[in-house]
């Protein structure tokens, strides 16, 4: 029995006038965050994929582009 996997492939978010701003602080982590600014902290990778990013934890100082979600 051979089990396969798929690659689940995010679209590209666009930048958009409503797109929100935000500067990291110390303890950000994107679950926290797209709880924070969605109501759903499941959300995170949203944001991770706005920012190119490949962890959960943000480091103090970064800015990070929240967009408005449209799914």
């Amino acid at each position: 029995n051979r089990r396969t996997y798929n690659t689940t492939i995010y679209p590209k978010i666009e930048e958009k006038d409503s797109d929100m701003f935000f500067i990291a602080q110390n303890g950000d982590r994107l679950d926290l965050l797209a709880q924070r600014f969605y109501k759903d902290a499941s959300l995170w990778w949203y944001i991770a994929r706005a920012n190119n990013l490949k962890t959960m934890n943000v480091k103090a100082g970064t800015s990070l582009r929240i967009p408005i979600l449209v799914m």
